[in-house]
């Protein structure tokens, strides 16, 4: 069984995740995992899908033939990397004062220490009492073996104290 990641983005409107669950189970593929939201409109989502071998190139053509019901696929491309448990998966929660950068911050400092992003998921909404705009943004993290969990805390503290956030950090059960 071949695995396949795609990138679906197409105007929101019913039906639109039908059409491409109808296109997998065609070909033989198996709907995995995915996660989805509507945003300014559209309808964005990545999955994972299973696929027979034999089935690979007929269901990649058949997504990309998704574009004449104006949905545009992306497929990553398969890749050989075998899966390694050399990380911890921690949990962090933020908020703070919105600003441009915020994100970009954050993730350089991941970065720096050989942290992954998994899985993030970010808004602004108005603070309850001065409606002021808030930046949320909630992620679980690949964080290395080798980094511990104190080293973390401080560097993202430091940066923390910089951009004026609420920090949390936690292990993921």
């Amino acid at each position: 069984m071949d695995h396949l990641v795609l990138t679906v983005i197409a105007p929101d409107k019913p039906g639109q995740v039908e059409r491409v669950a109808q296109c997998i189970a065609e070909h033989g593929g198996n709907w995995l995992e995915s996660s989805m939201a509507h945003m300014a409109g559209q309808f964005a989502g990545i999955l994972r899908v299973g696929v027979p071998a034999e089935a690979y190139d007929e269901l990649v053509g058949a997504l990309q033939g998704l574009s004449s019901h104006g949905i545009r696929v992306l497929i990553a491309e398969r890749s050989g990397v075998a899966q390694s448990c050399e990380w911890k998966p921690i949990a962090m929660d933020l908020v703070g004062n919105d600003r441009p950068g915020i994100v970009r911050d954050i993730t350089a400092l991941l970065s720096k220490h050989g942290v992954n992003v998994e899985r993030l998921s970010t808004d602004v909404r108005p603070a309850p009492m001065s409606s002021d705009p808030l930046f949320h943004a909630d992620a679980v993290l690949a964080v290395p073996l080798t980094l511990s969990l104190e080293t973390l805390q401080q560097a993202l503290e430091t940066l923390a104290d910089d951009l004026m956030v609420e920090l949390n950090l936690r292990t993921e059960p």
